[in-house]
């Protein structure tokens, strides 16, 4: 339930702070003094659309936010999907700043308007005359009947072969595509791979024939310094390194009969010898291997890498992604090849499909039918209750040849408003007074079901008075018993009937409009329903009329 609400420089509201309470909260005050700013508020903390108008004159930002308690499982389920943790209580805020920059928080962490969205599902419903304007479209209206349905399973089921039915209705689409336009993708196909397979890639061949281009263009260079190193290291027969640390060697080995330790130091000048000699031999190896004239070699390098550059162009960054390119490309041929093959595979597997899908919509259609039967029957007690006994109303189900995502089925809420007139769409008789009752109606039977805790009412009354107005209040105070109930109304009957009473108004401070909200006293509530009752000042009448009104209301609450 809303459990406070803040707003602070909305429009003609410079700050506002006022709590709530269970049960039917009525707000009440002269026209003009800020109930729509309240409401409008409330609906841009809930994801409504943001207008920079919002912000009142003169400031910079405009806030709103809320604390909701007892949010419900549904709401935490939730809030776990998406990863946000959460206990009974959530703080939500949104501002908005005179350049038209919004931000959301819940419990002080930026979300997105989607989040926010759709947490307001679980939060509040808000019914004004624009929202029962809603009540006309018929996604709305299948949208609430879908809301009471039990489908069990059957709607994801429906849901994933719809979606493969989709996608086998697309394959085989593209495969129909023009002959011509297939036989150019095959030619096309045929010549990329063939083009690769000539080339006969293997992967690390570039990085390999890189190495040897830099070997072979700087072979002059490797031949000269390798040959060099073999000669000082062990070519010299005079004086090479192996020949010197040999004889090393051998003088020291010559002193370990007096000097033990020199024998040490003779095997490791021997081991360093044959470390030199290891050295020449692979320099040696350096030096023949460049023998002969490169400029063979290198043309036929450089041709072969040439050769792989253009094909990197055409297919692929590297040799892995041109050959990965080729098995695509091999794939794609192969349907080609066998695409009458797969189109009739595609077509049985439609056929298949389309059974299945039939079946399940049968059975959304039944689960349907069973709940828009028992809506209708209940909507049409309410609206006996609500002064409109003459009224039948009735939702339609048909099916369709059309398969939608969510079933094939023609949802639409018809109303007959007069003995022996035809049932007719919603749209085409309803007025905004009956709107708003079959709203209320449709509110009642919906309270316990979609696991709203508040539900707001914008002058409900609208159209409406006398005995009406009253039966209006006392079906708000039934739905109040279960469900918190916010209710603006210019009607006595209606506020008569409260739980609470919160009294707007609005006064002027050095040339600046200001709007606060005051919950009332007993005392206060008999001032103001009797100031509603009419007249330019309030008599004993109307007071006495007002204290009988609340009186009576009490049996109601």
């Amino acid at each position: 339930m809303l459990d406070s609400l803040h707003i602070e420089n909305v429009a003609v509201i410079s700050r506002l702070d006022v709590d709530f309470s269970k049960g039917l909260s009525v707000i009440t005050g002269e026209t003009g003094s800020g109930k729509s700013v309240m409401i409008d508020s409330l609906a841009f903390l809930l994801g409504g659309k943001p207008a920079r108008e919002l912000v009142r004159t003169g400031e910079e930002m405009a806030t709103v936010s809320a604390v909701f308690t007892d949010v419900g499982s549904a709401c935490r389920s939730y809030l776990a999907e998406i990863g946000i943790a959460s206990g009974d209580e959530l703080l939500l805020q949104r501002t908005l700043t005179v350049d038209g920059k919004v931000k959301s928080r819940l419990n002080g962490r930026v979300i997105t308007q989607t989040i926010l969205r759709e947490l307001a599902g679980y939060l509040v419903s808000i019914h004004g005359q624009n929202d029962n304007q809603l009540l006309l479209r018929r996604d709305v209206q299948e949208k609430l009947l879908d809301n009471i349905s039990d489908f069990g399973s059957s709607m994801t089921t429906y849901a994933q072969v719809y979606s493969a039915l989709r996608t086998a209705k697309d394959l085989l689409s593209n495969l129909k595509k023009d002959s011509a336009e297939a036989n150019r993708l095959r030619d096309i196909l045929t010549f990329q791979i063939g083009e690769i397979d000539a080339a006969h890639l293997r992967v690390g061949e570039e990085e390999e024939l890189l190495a040897k281009r830099a070997k072979l263009q700087n072979a002059e260079k490797i031949a000269k310094q390798a040959d060099f190193t073999y000669r000082v290291l062990y070519g010299s027969e005079k004086g090479s390194a192996a020949l010197i640390l040999e004889r090393a060697s051998q003088a020291m080995h010559q002193l370990s009969s007096v000097m033990p330790e020199a024998a040490e130091a003779a095997e490791k000048l021997m081991n360093m010898r044959y470390e030199v000699e290891d050295i020449a031999n692979t320099a040696r190896d350096m030096a023949e291997d460049t023998d002969g004239d490169p400029t063979v070699a290198l043309n036929r390098i450089e041709g072969r890498l040439d050769a792989i550059t253009k094909l990197q162009k055409k297919y692929g960054e590297d040799i892995s992604s041109v050959l990965a390119f080729r098995e695509e490309a091999a794939k794609k041929l192969d349907t080609l090849e066998h695409s009458d093959e797969e189109e009739a595979r595609l077509q049985e597997e439609i056929k298949t499909l389309e059974q299945k899908l039939s079946k399940l919509a049968k059975l959304l259609h039944d689960a349907r039918l069973k709940a828009a039967n028992e809506l209708g029957k209940r909507v049409q007690e309410n609206l006996g209750f609500l002064d409109m006994p003459s009224v039948h109303f009735q939702i339609v189900v048909e099916p369709t040849e059309i398969y939608r995502s969510n079933g094939n089925d023609h949802v639409e809420f018809c109303i007959s408003t007069n003995p022996g007139e035809p049932l007719a769409p919603l749209t085409k008789i309803a007025s905004g007074g009956e709107l708003a009752r079959i709203m209320l109606a449709l509110r009642s039977v919906l309270n316990d079901r979609d696991g709203v805790a508040t539900a707001v009412f914008d002058e409900v009354d609208t159209g409406i008075s006398g005995k009406t107005a009253r039966k209006i209040g006392i079906k708000l105070a039934e739905i109040g018993k279960t469900t918190q109930v916010l209710c603006i109304t210019h009607s006595a009957q209606i506020a008569s009937l409260a739980t609470a009473h919160y009294k707007i108004a609005k006064h002027e401070d050095a040339g600046r409009a200001f709007t606060t909200v005051s919950p009332l006293n007993e005392e206060g509530r008999v001032a103001e329903v009797a100031r509603i009752l009419g007249g330019l000042q309030i008599t004993k009448v109307q007071s006495e009329a007002a204290v009988e009104m609340i009186e009576e209301g009490r049996r109601y609450r």
